[in-house]
């Protein structure tokens, strides 16, 4: 099997709204632990061993965890998957110089003023990477986060099971996007290349650059996200302004 990457350089926009700003005092700590996998193990590679398509096959697995855990799991073909990345990121099959991977940004931004294979995207925010606290409470709270990062070169030589810092990284290969799905007390929980990983904290710290909590039609319906002192209509109102 090969393991291909695909996240483009990060894209900031100043109006992206921040998790930080609806987590109220009245919210209690997120749990010591959460997973969201509901014992599965393998959620297919959609076509991330073949392309650079990280950024969708991570939309496909975050779809795979929300329906898991609130209906049937739901997973998008691969067909499908590659009809996104053709008409989002300009991918042609019959051109391989295409393959040129995308930005999460704009693939937050494109399916949320539409739907990704029929699954609707209500709103996302940022959390602080740097706030692990935050982030397990995002990952508590939406069934997930949806992060980027900067995948070093030790770990595309062996995939190990459990993604840590060593002394001599052998550089950045390229970026990568997955889907946070649990946390312990020691380790965060992604799918990749539809296996199931780990990253210790330290790896988190120092590779990680980007992650989104998203809100998703399919997690709300059914599981809810508006806990006590998590303020949901703040934020829906706030997306709204700057659509």
């Amino acid at each position: 099997m090969e393991y291909k990457l695909g996240r483009k350089a990060i894209k900031w926009d100043s109006r992206t709204l921040k998790v930080r700003d609806y987590l109220t005092p009245a919210l209690p700590a997120p749990p010591v632990s959460v997973d969201w996998t509901r014992g599965i193990i393998s959620f297919g590679e959609m076509l991330n061993d073949q392309l650079g398509d990280c950024v969708f096959a991570g939309i496909g697995h975050a779809i795979q965890i929300w329906t898991a855990n609130t209906t049937t799991e739901a997973t998008v073909p691969d067909s499908t998957i590659e009809s996104y990345y053709e008409s989002w990121a300009g991918y042609d099959p019959n051109d391989p110089s295409t393959d040129q991977g995308y930005i999460e940004l704009d693939a937050l931004n494109k399916w949320k003023k539409g739907t990704f294979a029929g699954h609707k995207l209500l709103a996302y925010a940022d959390a602080t990477i740097s706030n692990i606290a935050e982030v397990k409470q995002a990952i508590n709270l939406f069934g997930g986060v949806y992060i980027g990062l900067n995948v070093p070169n030790f770990i595309m030589n062996s995939i190990p099971s459990v993604w840590d810092v060593v002394s001599d990284d052998g550089g950045i290969d390229g970026g990568h996007c997955v889907y946070v799905v649990g946390y312990d007390a020691d380790t965060i929980k992604f799918i990749s290349w539809g296996s199931l990983y780990s990253m210790t904290t330290a790896f988190w710290n120092k590779y990680v650059d980007e992650a989104h909590a998203l809100l998703s039609q399919d997690w709300i319906d059914t599981k809810g996200v508006d806990p006590q002192g998590f303020n949901l209509a703040q934020l829906e109102a706030d997306l709204a302004a700057i659509r």
